[in-house]
């Protein structure tokens, strides 16, 4: 079960000031609506939320839209490294986790990163950023940490799985200071990539040696591109006892709910708002009311606009599921 392994209360409340120059730019706050009308509960449900301005702003925005959980990059996604945190950085968010409704966070690694690569220097610097990813994480007491396992690029699956697993067994044994558990993300199967059958995650578990700091996240748009269709109650039933019998219930540990624009099997990552795609409306009421995931945290990856408006139209939805 997904607990908060959040920071303790703190004795008092910190406030971060800044200045600067040029125009005044519209704060956090201003860019968000009024609270949301529907509460969670026990649920852990969210969005993936921007830390542009910093990473507290990331659970400001994450609690005005009330979430119970959120995930996040602790980096830029686009860079293989980042400066370290400041102590005051990392004070001030997890003074902000605390103070916040927010009870579950989880990071996406960066996009760069790639275990699976045969070149060297590729491999390098993934591996870098693994150790920068493991670390934020591990400072900021974030539990989970996303990876897509990687892009094999014209060797084979077999040996794609093969490098991943070895070079994530170095990262591990290098970091048992890190409480992260660091968790395989099923892909769409675009291109040469990794994680988009049930039996390569069953192999991506099996090769790692110490098990009990992985797992799985599935996709619901990966999912669907992958060939794996939800949409009945048959399909349904059908896509969870596959993944019981090979990989088991017991590795997942969050789910990513995106529709998709592309159509089943496509193999292609295009994802869309809830119930506006090709999965619809029915495949996600199925998830909200399905009683084995609800310990699970679900966020929403969701195109974005400028302001929370989609992101509190997609949780509103999923709400909706949850009552009918």
């Amino acid at each position: 079960m997904a607990t908060r392994r959040g920071p303790p209360k703190p004795a008092g409340q910190r406030r971060e000031e800044s200045r600067s120059r040029g125009p005044k730019k519209k704060s956090v706050a201003m860019q968000m609506g009024s609270p949301p009308s529907w509460t969670w509960g026990d649920r852990l449900v969210g969005v993936h939320c921007s830390t542009a301005g910093g990473l507290v702003t990331g659970i400001a925005r994450g609690a005005a839209l009330g979430c119970t959980a959120i995930q996040l990059f602790t980096k830029n996604n686009n860079r293989w490294l980042a400066p370290p945190l400041a102590g005051e950085e990392i004070r001030a968010f997890l003074t902000a986790w605390t103070d916040s409704p927010i009870r579950f966070i989880m990071a996406h690694a960066g996009y760069l990163i790639n275990l699976a690569s045969p070149d060297q220097k590729i491999t390098e610097q993934s591996m870098e950023s693994m150790r920068t990813e493991i670390l934020r994480a591990e400072m900021l007491k974030i539990p989970f940490l996303v990876i897509h396992p990687g892009s094999h690029k014209g060797t084979s699956e077999g040996l794609g799985i093969r490098y991943i697993t070895d070079r994530l067994n170095i990262l591990l044994d290098e970091s048992t200071f890190s409480n992260t558990r660091i968790l395989f993300e099923g892909t769409a199967g675009q291109g040469q990539c990794i994680g988009h059958r049930f039996e390569h995650l069953r192999d991506l578990l099996a090769g790692v040696r110490d098990i009990d700091r992985v797992g799985i996240c599935l996709d619901t748009a990966h999912l669907f591109a992958a060939g794996y269709d939800f949409r009945t109650a048959s399909t349904y039933a059908a896509m969870w006892e596959q993944f019981e019998a090979i990989v088991g219930l017991k590795w997942l540990y969050a789910l990513h709910l995106n529709d998709t624009t592309r159509e089943l099997g496509a193999r292609v990552d295009r994802h869309s708002h809830i119930g506006e795609g090709m999965l619809g409306a029915r495949a996600f009421g199925f998830l909200m009311r399905d009683e084995r995931l609800h310990h699970l945290p679900m966020v929403c990856e969701t195109p974005k606009g400028k302001t929370d408006v989609e992101d509190r139209t997609n949780l509103e939805k999923l709400y909706r599921m949850t009552q009918r």
